[in-house]
């Protein structure tokens, strides 16, 4: 392997660097999604139980001793339910997103390696090339031991190019994917508390107009 970089030439560090950069996006990316995750499916769980039960304390409580993007934004919206459902629709959907902010975050330098390895792996194809016909220039002829080693480089760079960006892009795509199952949890969550808070509104209501 280290014959293998260094025959490579100079682009081959920074497509190291991209590649050991990427690398720490993606384990760091795997432990806060993962751990987001999994508080979220037990805190809408309880959530939906407290909620349908109509005990806003207990709900607040459950978000408050809890982690998680779901229980965030939950807690926003359930401290203002004595202000009614559009105080708490706008106070979830501002939590919501900064805690997509959050989620999201990280996702860029992905998608920018997944760009620029390929083109600095072209990058060295190209230098490759311009090494062997200068070999040849300087011979006056053509030979494989005169191409020989800039046909290494280009082919070395160009496949551990893509040998970078490839994994880089997948997990790219999966974290992308995890983040909207997140997304929507959350809004299932919120839709659920606003039309708890919408049914009791109206029942109250119905119950005034009665005694009245």
């Amino acid at each position: 392997m280290v014959k293998f970089f260094h025959d490579g030439g100079d682009l081959m560090w920074p497509l190291l660097a991209c590649a050991i950069f990427g690398i720490g996006v993606i384990f760091w990316r795997l432990v806060v999604l993962t751990r987001a995750g999994a508080s979220s499916k037990r805190v809408i769980k309880a959530l939906r139980q407290a909620i349908s039960d109509g005990n806003i304390q207990q709900a607040i409580e459950i978000c408050e001793n809890a982690s998680g993007p779901v229980a965030v934004i939950m807690l926003a919206g359930l401290r203002r339910v004595q202000r009614g459902p559009e105080s708490v629709a706008k106070a979830i959907e501002n939590s919501g997103t900064l805690e997509m902010a959050f989620l999201e975050r990280g996702l860029i330098w992905l998608a920018t390696i997944s760009t620029i390895a390929p083109m600095l792996g072209f990058l060295g194809t190209t230098l490759g090339m311009v090494s062997a016909f200068n070999a040849i220039e300087v011979a006056g002829e053509v030979e494989a031991t005169l191409v020989a080693g800039g046909i290494k480089i280009a082919l070395i760079t160009t496949v551990t190019g893509l040998a970078v960006a490839i994994p880089m892009n997948i997990f790219y795509n999966y974290f992308v994917t995890r983040i909207d199952a997140l997304i929507l949890d959350m809004e299932e969550s919120s839709a659920h508390l606003l039309d708890t808070l919408e049914r009791t509104t109206g029942t109250q209501t119905a119950e005034s107009g009665v005694l009245i």
